[in-house]
């Protein structure tokens, strides 16, 4: 996919002007809000397993390297292969060799937050290897030429009248007067496209939602059959995850899946929740002949100890982006990297840098929703606030940004200064406002009354307002 985090602004700006992309944002908060509230209200310790959850990762990430070892004994011994790749190019070159040994032509693709990260449909094409995706929504996508919208519906920006259209463009066996104005109608068709391209594939690439250190095992859920096919009908299966992917046990694993389809879709649990351990054994009527894993880091391991360390925690459920306003309102599209929303502006910066993804953290109201409803409680706003600093302390910021703060806290730090300057200044704005009680131009502040007016403050500070009323008594 093509980088263009540094670009958010403009990205926005023309995400809030598409009006198609606006009606089918409105999925977003009709689709997953009220569904994840109905599924934790019905299972009353589902804050406790929160709270679990949390523990179980940040146990696993403090003893991150020998629950790795422990992992790559176990799939070894089950006969699989497991591959450390450092960084994207890394990964890319482990799944080539892996490909030209086995004179690979096709890969199918379960969904893969993962294999988007480093580019590998692209990558794999430029060496004639042709990628096929399977999930439904990917493949939607893969058809327009674009990059998932969202973590786990990685074509909400679209409506079915596109989708009719896209099929109709590369489906070119499609009758003309072909029926497919309905969901259920474009979901045969690609099923019946799809179906021979699992036969005819060399390799299944999959994610991994959970590694298990205990087994050797990895984990995919789904609300589609299509991973299970990719993964079981291939030559060779190649599970590519990132190394915070880790939970120690297979009783952890179970948890946190009690937590995983509640916060997405708000499902007791997914259609679909695969377990595979190694290649195809001897009386297994079915399987891959090779197994392998690859193990990304990327950028992982330098979060380790550091403020963003929480962030591992992620499991990938989309609950921080499906209640955040700023997704709401610009999609995913917007954000220019495969993590979108709250966890995309905490993330990226980690993987890509702040000096190419600062606007991502600035892209937040800190209204809190997306700590609240994460299921490994993982503290987005505190983590973007951080990102905000960094940007502070390299300079990243526009000169009026920085400038304006320094004022600011030159004046914060003398009480008596900062007084007299919101006392002055409330009531210079409360004059402004007059009886309209607010404000529709103002200088400084024209980013924000170019779109709304300011509401004009009262004429005194809450400062002023408290001293006088510990003065009445009341």
């Amino acid at each position: 996919m093509q980088f263009t985090a540094p670009q958010f602004k403009d990205n926005a700006a023309r995400a809030l002007a598409d009006s198609q992309l606006q009606k089918a944002l409105t999925n977003v908060e009709r689709g997953f809000i009220n569904k994840r509230a109905a599924a934790a209200a019905a299972l009353p310790e589902f804050e406790a397993l929160r709270d679990r959850g949390r523990d179980i990762k940040d146990h696993t990430l403090a003893h991150l390297d020998l629950y790795l070892e422990a992992y790559e004994t176990k799939v070894t011994e089950a006969g699989g292969h497991v591959h450390w790749a450092e960084s994207a190019e890394d990964a890319r070159a482990i799944v080539l060799d892996i490909c030209g040994r086995v004179g690979a032509k096709t890969v199918t693709k379960g969904k893969s937050m993962i294999t988007e990260e480093i580019n590998l449909n692209d990558f794999l094409a430029d060496h004639d290897i042709e990628p096929v995706e399977t999930d439904l929504g990917e493949y939607i996508i893969q058809l327009r030429g674009e990059h998932p919208s969202h973590i786990i519906a990685p074509a909400v920006h679209l409506n079915k009248e596109q989708v009719e259209a896209d099929f109709r463009r590369v489906h070119t066996h499609l009758a003309a007067d072909r029926d497919l104005t309905a969901a259920e109608t474009l979901l045969s068709e690609a099923r019946h496209v799809l179906r021979k391209r699992y036969f005819d594939a060399d390799i299944g690439i999959t994610g991994a939602n959970f590694l298990i250190a205990e087994t050797g095992t990895s984990v995919i859920v789904t609300n589609e059959g299509n991973g299970d096919l990719t993964q079981s009908l291939p030559r060779v299966h190649i599970v590519m995850a990132s190394i915070e992917k880790l939970v120690p046990t297979l009783e952890d694993c179970s948890q946190i899946l009690r937590l995983l389809a509640r916060s997405a879709t708000g499902q007791d649990i997914s259609t679909y929740t695969t377990f595979s351990t190694g290649p195809r054994r001897a009386d297994d009527p079915d399987g891959p002949e090779e197994y392998h894993v690859i193990l990304l880091d990327n950028g992982r391991t330098a979060m380790l100890g550091s403020d963003f360390q929480d962030m591992l925690r992620c499991i990938r459920c989309g609950a921080c982006m499906n209640h955040c306003p700023i997704y709401h309102a610009v999609g995913g599209h917007a954000y220019g990297s495969v993590y979108p929303g709250p966890m995309g502006a905490v993330l990226t910066p980690s993987l890509f840098g702040v000096d190419q993804s600062g606007h991502l953290p600035n892209a937040s109201t800190f209204c809190g929703r997306c700590e609240s409803v994460c299921p490994m409680r993982i503290p987005l706003p505190k983590m973007m606030r951080h990102w905000r600093e960094r940007e502070f302390e390299r300079h990243l910021n526009p000169a009026t940004t920085r400038y304006g703060l320094g004022l600011w806290a030159f004046v914060a730090r003398r009480p008596k200064l900062y007084r007299l300057a919101t006392g002055l200044g409330a009531r210079l704005l409360n004059v402004i406002g007059g009886a309209r009680g607010r404000i529709s131009a103002l200088p400084l502040a024209g980013g924000w009354t170019k779109y709304r007016d300011l509401p004009a403050p009262e004429s005194r500070t809450f400062a002023q307002q408290w001293a006088a009323r510990q003065k009445t008594g009341h």
